[in-house]
């Protein structure tokens, strides 16, 4: 076992707990097996996921569903994406693996496939959202490189012309002491301004995941 899981089990990982209260769409339908191999790839890539419009939640958990509080954009089999409650930016949004994985070494590879079809995806929606085209796709490994939670995740960093000031220039820059709360009526507005423009770019992409 991987010793940051000794002190960060799944049961209480804040991105486990996120996860469980967006479940992943859809459901395998029966009688896969009887299908011909190219019926059955993509009858599996559309079950496996659901429709795309089933991956984009239509409202945000309220209570205590989830802990920290989230604000998701994206639901998948695999993958869950949610703004950073401490962002170095607007917009600074987080794609994590829907399972517990540490780092990337350990993610399966339909994970490192659905991550990769996301991904682009996103980083468009991020892009278009807060009108800066430039950003930052970073992930961290492992407490000495940084890696605050211990599950695997992606920052999409926006990259506006003009940056906060932050102290260190170091590799910590991606931690928690450099970045103030996320304000909850701001993220809940910013997270439902990516589930919209997220709907419009699958639609006009007519994107499928194949798995």
């Amino acid at each position: 076992m991987n010793e940051l899981d000794l002190h960060y089990p799944p049961d209480s990982c804040p991105f486990c707990g996120i996860a469980k209260a967006y479940p992943e769409p859809g459901s395998r339908r029966p009688g896969l097996q009887n299908s011909s191999n190219k019926e059955s790839t993509e009858a599996r890539a559309e079950s496996d996921l659901g429709s795309l419009e089933a991956c984009v939640p239509r409202g945000e958990v309220q209570g205590e569903r989830t802990s920290p509080s989230s604000f998701v954009v994206a639901a998948s089999k695999h993958v869950v994406a949610f703004l950073d409650i401490l962002p170095m930016v607007g917009g600074h949004l987080l794609v994590a693996t829907r399972e517990h994985r540490v780092k990337v070494a350990d993610m399966k590879e339909e994970e490192g496939r659905e991550m990769g079809f996301w991904l682009p995806i996103l980083s468009r929606v991020v892009a278009k959202v807060t009108g800066v085209t430039d950003y930052n796709i970073v992930q961290n490994n492992g407490a000495r490189a940084a890696q605050v939670v211990p599950h695997v995740h992606f920052h999409i960093i926006p990259r506006p012309g003009t940056m906060p000031e932050i102290k260190s220039k170091s590799w910590t820059m991606f931690g928690r002491g450099q970045r103030d709360e996320l304000d909850d009526e701001e993220g809940a507005k910013l997270a439902g301004e990516m589930r919209r423009v997220l709907k419009e770019e699958l639609e006009r992409t007519k994107a499928s995941p194949k798995l």
